[in-house]
């Protein structure tokens, strides 16, 4: 081993191997140093968007415009702090205001926790502002239907109720100055039925145009109350039952005699009458007041009153009796004659049971004694004796029937 570490051929292949590893460490120390050198030394240039602009002034007792929401800065400089400083995003652009008066200024946008190592350009450099006097002022709100046309057919709006009726107006004073109209909106499209809404409140210059001030407050609440169509009908009383013997009525009342129904008008266009309210009369021995429900009739939505008095007035039963009373004969037809055969002199005496004052007004021509015979053809009939005369009056006749013959007109 001693022998071969002395050989002159050992001692050159081991110097050859030492002089390129130092040559190799050599080399790739200069090239580290070199990157290194490369990387700290690099440019970049980055654009920050939508940076929010801050802005100082007397935020109390002035308003401002013409301040940008946003601008864009370009930052250039080392990459080692533009990257951070793009991504932190911690720096602020801002203009001061708090010194200027009140008129129309261009003022610069300025910067601040940005690194003095890097230039910083912000887009737009300087902007144009009007610095006015904040006021405010109480103005009424008013209501403007939209799609007024398209309301249900028949119905129309009455006047809105708004609350708050009055609203304040705060911003500057030469837009104060130009308020003409402030306005909530009510959409009435297919409406049938008050409404309840909340409704933004605009503010309008004369033009119409809208314009940029604070409203508190900035909703308010609106009742519309709808008016439903109408109509006026009459009230039909059901008798049931009987009242006791010896008693009548002289009159039943009905007060009021006619109620107003509320609905779709083609709903209540069809009603002529309600019906559905009944007088019990077997309960009924005296005069008597009565408090009842009107029934809302069928495609309607409301009767206005809901209620209504009856009053009925009893007293003892009389007799009044008529002579010679015409039978007359209703229905036939024009190709036939009709002859009396029972009563033969088409007469009858006719009793009228009521009460006294009802039975001294009737006169003569107020009864109608009749027969009824639409529906009968040529031969002898035994037909029933009809009678219709004043209200609250019964009748009593002498027969129930009358026999007549029928022929054909030659």
């Amino acid at each position: 081993m001693d022998k071969w570490m002395n050989s002159p051929w050992f001692i050159r292949i081991f110097s050859l191997l030492l002089a390129l590893m130092i040559y190799v460490s050599v080399n790739i120390e200069t090239q580290s140093n070199s990157t290194s050198r490369n990387t700290v030394g690099q440019s970049d240039v980055e654009t920050v968007t939508d940076v929010p602009v801050v802005a100082y002034y007397d935020q109390e007792n002035l308003v401002v415009s013409g301040i940008p929401q946003s601008v864009n800065v370009m930052l250039e400089g080392p990459k080692s702090i533009v990257t951070p400083t793009k991504l932190q995003r911690d720096f602020e652009v801002y203009v001061d205001l708090s010194k200027l008066s009140i008129g129309k200024h261009t003022v610069p946008l300025k910067y601040r926790n940005i690194s003095e190592k890097l230039r910083v350009t912000i887009d737009p450099a300087t902007i144009t502002v009007t610095i006015d006097e904040r006021v405010s002022k109480d103005f009424p709100v008013e209501v403007d239907f939209i799609n007024k046309s398209q309301i249900a057919d028949g119905y129309s709006p009455e006047q809105p109720i708004v609350k708050p009726n009055v609203v304040k107006v705060t911003g500057a004073k030469t837009l104060i100055d130009k308020v003409a109209l402030v306005k909530a909106r009510v959409d009435l499209k297919g409406v049938e039925e008050t409404i309840e809404r909340e409704s933004k409140v605009t503010v309008y210059d004369k033009e119409g145009n809208v314009l940029p001030l604070d409203v508190e407050p900035s909703i308010v609440d609106i009742t519309v109350p709808i008016k439903s169509p109408s109509k006026t009908v009459p009230l039909k009383i059901e008798r049931k039952g009987t009242l006791r013997e010896g008693l009548s009525i002289v009159k039943m009342e009905v007060i009021p005699s006619e109620v107003t129904i509320f609905g779709p008008k083609a709903k209540i266009d069809e009603i002529e009458f309600i019906s559905g309210i009944e007088v019990d009369l077997s309960d009924i021995t005296s005069d008597t007041t009565l408090q009842v429900d009107v029934p809302v009739p069928k495609g309607a939505k409301m009767v206005d009153p809901a209620k209504v008095t009856i009053l009925i007035e009893i007293e003892q039963e009389k007799e009044r009796t008529f002579d010679q009373v015409p039978i007359e004969i209703i229905g036939l037809n024009d190709a036939y004659k009709a002859e009396f055969i029972d009563p033969a002199d088409r007469n009858v005496t006719l009793t009228a049971l009521g009460a006294q004052s009802v039975l001294d007004a009737i006169q003569l021509k107020d009864i109608e004694v009749y027969l009824n015979v639409s529906e009968l053809g040529i031969g002898e009939h035994d037909v029933p004796i009809e009678v219709n005369g004043p209200q609250n009056v019964r009748w009593r006749l002498p027969q129930k029937e009358a026999t007549i013959r029928i022929t054909r007109n030659e």
